[in-house]
């Protein structure tokens, strides 16, 4: 009899759990599809529409899909629009009040409304001084050794830029141009943020940074002759702790002889810096370089593939896929006076960036003519702050820089650390950039066996989950709102995926709160884990 009992319970057992992992599982697939019927009034990814341009971004990108007979992707929902912009922008997913009030908005014009909000808000600055800090190899220890004040120096020059909008031909000039301490003349840092403090080194740092331009690819001649303009930048030790002076060497007495990048010769005086040569023959706005490198970057950031790709490789062999485009972009640059958010206001309000991650051609020149919003992972920083949010516990970061000057506040997001040396192992797992070289391909965006197992099975998601202080007032307001499971399966699907829940969705987990009576609590925060494993939850689309 005590046997037919303890089989008895482990039957009973073992269906709860094939009960939960089904419920769970069906989320997970629902939450993650790409495709639904096309008559479904909740349809949550995709608006149907006629396709019309919105500006002339889409008319060039229109009229390069019809060449190839590609058919470009529906408009994007309300709900992925609202979430996609979020992320592109300010690096963070919007609150849930947020989301009820701009699908609630009936304004034809509230996308743009959104879009100029956001350039306004604080994490603008935040998430592209993380950006920038990426190419500018921003951090404190080895290969780069700025040191803390000179990661704090630096930082907050570039976040001032962000957020007053320096014009961009004026950015790379003050770069390219300034002397002085790396402590106290924020800019220098350029020419101390390098792993060869050699001209060499220095040409390839301009070059990559400012021209998308690689400096080993380029024939051996024109490597010396780029060189040459930073062959006078020296470097001398203060009495302060890592402080560095960087200045120009007024040794030389000779006459130097040099090749801007176009071919045209120069003449350097001794008593010339030739990097201000170099600097105005760079933001001179009859030069592409600097505009065509820019512009390129933008489109590769906000859609995740450069108009010439990958951006950072730019040769004579490595064509744009739309020369039109490309030229478009650099011609609304200058005419703005090299004011980037113009740039990425016009991105951001065509079509062609709005349009739906789900393409409607299997032409493969798809996705590289841009028919569609590609898929990608959202940034280890993103992704980071996203269930901090959600869950409302701060991660906990780590500096190896042995120094007591680095302070970073509880309530510091990822996307605001200065440091490319503070991180954590989350952020690490999930493809931070070393910060060693300024190359895009150091930020790694694409999942991996080992990050889909930490959102199943670590400690470390579990445990946010388990003590988070916002889904326990969840729980709490759930069980005063007995037999109106509906606003609580809303209120997760609002916070995780920024978006109303289908009616089948609301279904299934109703089904499932019905079978877990016994604990709600732990129910919903099944619930909430699984809509963390959802790859729309992971990806930006």
């Amino acid at each position: 009899m005590e046997n037919n009992s303890t089989g008895n319970f482990l039957m009973e057992k073992n269906k709860k759990n094939f009960l939960k992992s089904f419920l769970l599982n069906t989320i997970f697939v629902m939450a993650t599809a790409v495709a639904v019927k096309a008559e479904d009034q909740n349809r949550p990814f995709e608006i149907y529409a006629q396709i019309k341009p919105n500006n002339r971004i889409d008319e060039i990108v229109l009229q390069s899909l019809r060449k190839y007979h590609i058919k470009p992707a529906n408009l994007s929902s309300d709900a992925v629009f609202l979430r996609r912009v979020y992320v592109d922008v300010i690096g963070t997913l919007p609150t849930e009040k947020e989301v009820r009030k701009f699908l609630a908005d009936k304004s034809p014009y509230k996308r743009k409304k959104i879009i100029n909000q956001l350039f306004k808000r604080k994490e603008f600055a935040d998430y592209w001084a993380l950006k920038w800090g990426d190419l500018l190899r921003i951090k404190s220890e080895f290969p780069i050794n700025l040191w803390p004040n000179g990661v704090q120096a630096y930082y907050t020059w570039i976040h001032s830029v962000l957020e007053k909008n320096m014009p961009y031909n004026k950015f790379a000039y003050e770069l390219l141009t300034s002397s002085g301490s790396n402590f106290r003349q924020p800019q220098v840092n350029f020419y101390k943020a390098v792993q060869e403090k050699t001209p060499k080194g220095l040409a390839e740092a301009v070059a990559l940074t400012f021209m998308g331009i690689r400096l080993n690819k380029l024939p051996k001649e024109q490597q010396e002759a780029m060189m040459t303009f930073f062959s006078r930048v020296a470097y001398k030790k203060t009495e302060e702790w890592k402080e560095e002076i960087i200045y120009l060497n007024p040794a030389p007495t000779n006459i130097l002889k040099a090749t801007l990048p176009d071919g045209k010769k120069v003449t350097i005086q001794p008593n010339q810096d030739p990097r201000i040569i170099f600097a105005e023959w760079l933001v001179n706005p009859g030069n592409p370089c600097l505009t065509r490198n820019i512009v390129n970057r933008i489109w590769f950031w906000l859609m995740g593939r450069g108009i010439i790709n990958p951006p950072d490789d730019i040769t004579s062999k490595n064509k744009p896929v739309n020369p039109k485009l490309l030229s478009f972009l650099e011609k609304e640059l200058i005419k703005s006076n090299y004011n980037l958010r113009h740039i990425y206001k016009i991105i951001l309000n065509s079509r062609t960036y709005q349009q739906s991650s789900i393409p409607q051609s299997e032409n493969p020149r798809t996705e590289s003519l841009f028919a569609y919003y590609p898929v990608r992972r959202l940034d280890a920083e993103v992704l980071s702050d996203a269930v901090s949010s959600i869950t409302g516990i701060r991660e906990n970061y780590i500096s190896m820089v042995p120094e007591p000057f680095t302070f970073i506040p509880n309530r510091s997001s990822a996307i605001s650390l200065a440091d490319g040396s503070i991180s954590s192992s989350f952020l690490e797992m999930f493809g931070k950039p070393s910060r060693d070289t300024g190359y895009e391909s150091e930020r790694n965006n694409k999942i991996t066996t080992a990050q889909r197992l930490h959102f199943l099975n670590s400690t470390h998601i579990q445990n946010k989950i388990k003590k988070s202080q916002k889904l326990r007032q969840i729980i709490r307001n759930s069980q005063r709102r007995k037999g109106n499971e509906n606003k609580i399966i809303q209120e997760l699907y609002l916070n995780i995926l920024s978006r109303y829940p289908t009616e089948e969705e609301i279904k299934t987990v109703d089904k499932y709160f019905m079978s877990e009576k016994e604990s709600k609590k732990n129910a919903i925060m099944d619930v909430v884990w699984a809509l963390f494993n959802t790859k729309e939850f992971l990806c930006k689309h």
